[in-house]
């Protein structure tokens, strides 16, 4: 079994316990991660074989790219779901791994887990925590967040590029509010719930101005292949898409990349069992 398919496997298991409150015996080891994104805090928590045993995540906009923009709603989320994974585990949580966006200032996402109550165990900026799930030693990952699309090169397991612009999930979301005539709010849920097949040829300029993002920071670099990450990679067809603007390049898309840098985070200097 691949790599990917043993992180594919974790995904699953992410995607069906996520927000689960069902008790579970207290894991003799246990590592815990906390992803403060653009769209949505997620705390995940695996054990000594890098498998998920809690997951528990709320929708907020209290940060923005790596920026605050709700100290004491990030706080506040934090803690509860910190309670949330203590009551299912029975377990006292006292520190986490935590993340940044490339180009930020780490300390932002510290002092938010500081203000929690939680000892920082690791931070890491969130695309080494995708390639070091991932065991990348060569290619790109394209993380596409919730107000960003990030590009990180890597040789030889080393990030030795990035670059980050302003498309993301909310242009997306912005696109249909503005062509169906309906709120922001309304938007997010036709795209997160509605049909891909209605929603897609509103939103492929969207894709394709990513796509294109891409391919012009990958230029001449070499790149066999790309991974994608984030929320919005999960969306139907837009993997297609990239393959369209990027010739001969593999796409891979991990299974629900939604919960691919929550997991990453957690399982950061964790995976030996991946090897």
């Amino acid at each position: 079994m691949s790599i990917l398919d043993k992180i594919n496997n974790r995904l699953k298991q992410v995607e069906s316990i996520v927000n689960d409150p069902s008790p579970l015996p207290t894991p003799a080891h246990r590592q815990v991660g906390i992803d403060l994104g653009t769209a949505d805090i997620v705390l995940t928590v695996v054990n000594e074989k890098g498998m998920p045993t809690a997951v528990f995540m709320e929708w907020a906009e209290v940060v923005r790219d790596g920026i605050v923009l709700d100290f004491y709603g990030a706080t506040q989320i934090v803690k509860r779901l910190v309670e949330k994974a203590e009551q299912k585990l029975s377990v006292k949580i006292e520190r986490a791994v935590t993340s940044y966006p490339p180009g930020t200032d780490p300390q932002i996402s510290k002092n938010v887990i500081e203000s929690a109550g939680l000892e920082v165990q690791a931070v890491i900026d969130e695309p080494s925590s995708v390639i070091a799930l991932l065991g990348i030693s060569d290619g790109a990952v394209v993380d596409i967040g919730g107000g960003t699309t990030g590009i990180s090169i890597v040789r030889d397991g080393k990030i030795v590029y990035t670059a980050d612009e302003p498309t993301g999930g909310r242009h997306a979301t912005l696109v249909i509010a503005g062509n169906r005539g309906i709120s922001y709010e309304e938007a997010e849920r036709l795209k997160t719930n509605g049909s891909a097949e209605n929603v897609m040829p509103i939103i492929r300029p969207v894709f394709q101005k990513m796509a294109d993002i891409a391919r012009e920071h990958l230029a001449g670099k070499n790149i066999a292949a790309l991974y994608l990450s984030g929320g919005s990679s999960c969306f139907k067809g837009i993997d297609t898409i990239f393959r369209e603007e990027l010739d001969d390049m593999e796409i891979i898309v991990p299974y629900n990349p939604l919960y691919l840098t929550p997991l990453a985070i957690a399982s950061y200097k964790n995976n030996e069992e991946l090897q």
